[in-house]
């Protein structure tokens, strides 16, 4: 039985970045079986270190695609925590589903996503999938991929706008004629379009 609490200790000194916290999970989800790392999973989730959290959601996103109980929760959960830390790998394990389950096939869900009332969850997909067509599937279908970004240009939440025009701006070093494009469709007067708008065209 993996100790939670010994992970706990060893992780809570990790100052900066997250490779090791990566690494600690997948060694759990290596070594364990799936109903044994969603345990962990939810025992390190309920600690106050948020680095034992983030191992949580790592994990989390490695059994997502065979748990409903592991995706449920990182979506009904871990999108409300108040960490920006966890929300950064909510957007990793957010990826390791869409990637598990296939880009294409994970098309509903990311829509579901990007619709989500939630902010966090809505720039977890955004944010998660970049650079959005160095990934199967959006490699072949770029237009699709800004298609779906563009729907959140003038999304309430700036967090979530950021994303986006960062996100396109990625897609716009491969992509410029097709960036171009949609942007010359955007109404940039509106001060949250032009906001994305000046992110998004940054290398054009």
């Amino acid at each position: 039985m993996v100790d939670t609490r010994g992970i706990e200790a060893k992780v809570s000194v990790v100052a900066h970045g997250f490779k090791e916290l990566r690494e600690e999970a997948t060694r759990i989800a290596a070594e364990s079986s799936v109903p044994e790392s969603l345990r962990v999973a939810k025992e390190l989730y309920a600690s106050e270190k948020y680095q034992a959290r983030m191992v949580a959601v790592f994990l989390l996103g490695y059994v997502a695609t065979r748990s409903s109980e592991a995706f449920r929760l990182l979506r009904a959960k871990v999108s409300t925590d108040g960490s920006w830390q966890v929300q950064e790998i909510l957007a990793e394990a957010f990826n390791q589903y869409c990637q598990d389950t296939g880009y294409e096939k994970a098309i509903p869900t990311i829509k579901d996503w990007l619709g989500d009332k939630n902010p966090n969850a809505r720039r977890a997909a955004t944010e998660g999938l970049r650079i959005w067509n160095r990934r199967e599937y959006f490699k072949q279908h770029p237009d699709v991929a800004v298609g779906l970004l563009a729907q959140l240009k003038e999304d309430e939440s700036e967090y979530v706008r950021r994303s986006v025009g960062n996100a396109i701006r990625d897609v716009s070093r491969r992509e410029k004629a097709l960036v171009k494009k949609e942007l010359a469709t955007w109404d940039t007067p509106d001060e949250s379009v032009a906001f994305t708008y000046s992110l998004a065209s940054k290398f054009l």
